[in-house]
């Protein structure tokens, strides 16, 4: 068994936190009997649960449930596209070349993500080719920047260089900020799918895996809402000319050029997103250790997996 989606933040990732005076980084004990929450820029609090960094937990949990390898990510709480640039740039260096210790160290385990500075694409551009020259598979990446979509034009380069390394890019979504939905948990449970459906429609649209063809996007949570909206895209190409010059093909072809991973909770939602977009690209994934997790994941096509991570071994 595997696991394409699943995060870890190494020590010296926390302890950058703790030290860094930009960061607002608060640690509260809100519940006796849990870890403490961890708040960085004001939101998004999450309980820090020791498997986040504990790596002899972390493994533990991956053997004691059957996962031979899994694919590493840095945390979306940190992606921190809201500050200045050079302090991005700074804990991207620091968590990156930690995940490439911890990789080197467990390789038969594991592999990783890079996390970029996408607000500064230049350095976004060095700190993936200095990633993946270290063995990280790829970077995971915000659903935008600034309300900036990854389709625009100031992050061709970074495409461009993904696309010549080969390169895994998982986009993951970050917590919704419509006004309407800031209750009762709404942000996570439908704003998080649906930033990964408007980013998946703007890479389509955008024109992006039209002419990258060798980067490999994977798209959290089975894909958001897009797989379950195919007829209205397939049938807005049909009717609108100006949707139909953008594209080479209708938009389910398209479908068949994403990875997923197969977070869902359903097995008739899975069912849907296989048929749509093939199983040999639907991979499983937790999101562990987060509340909401699928953990352990559930088993679908394992050479897909070995395939898209470079993995040799049954």
């Amino acid at each position: 068994m595997y696991d394409v989606h699943s995060h870890f933040i190494p020590h010296e990732v926390l302890d950058w936190l703790k030290t860094n005076s930009t960061i607002d980084a608060v640690w509260e004990q809100r519940v006796p009997d849990k870890e403490p929450f961890l708040t960085v820029g004001g939101k998004w609090s999450f309980e820090l649960k020791r498997a986040f960094y504990d790596l002899d937990i972390y493994l533990a949990d991956q053997s004691a449930n059957g996962i031979q390898h899994t694919l590493v990510s840095p945390v979306p709480q940190l992606f921190l596209y809201e500050v200045e640039p050079e302090v991005t740039k700074q804990l991207a260096a620091i968590y990156n070349e930690a995940l490439a210790c911890v990789v080197a160290s467990h390789r038969t385990h594991l592999s990783a993500l890079a996390t970029l500075p996408l607000n500064d694409p230049d350095a976004a551009c060095h700190e993936l080719e200095k990633a993946m020259a270290r063995g990280l598979k790829g970077a995971i990446v915000g659903p935008a920047v600034s309300d900036i979509p990854l389709s625009d034009e100031r992050f061709a380069e970074l495409w461009s260089v993904a696309d010549r390394l080969g390169a895994i890019v998982f986009i993951h979504p970050l917590l919704n900020t419509d006004k309407r939905i800031q209750r009762l948990m709404m942000p996570n449970l439908i704003g998080v799918p649906w930033e990964t459906t408007i980013s998946a429609l703007d890479l389509i649209l955008g024109g992006i895996l039209d002419r990258y063809p060798n980067m490999r996007v994977l798209l959290a949570h089975g894909g958001g809402f897009l797989p379950y909206q195919l007829g209205r895209l397939n049938k807005g190409y049909e009717v609108w000319p100006q949707i139909k010059a953008r594209l080479n093909d209708k938009p389910a072809s398209y479908m068949r050029r994403f990875w997923y991973d197969s977070v869902l909770w359903s097995a008739e939602a899975l069912q849907l997103l296989c048929s749509v977009a093939g199983k040999e690209r639907v991979l499983p994934g937790s999101d562990y250790p987060f509340d909401l997790q699928a953990w352990p994941p559930i088993e679908c096509d394992d050479g897909a997996v070995r395939n898209l991570l470079g993995l040799t071994h049954a």
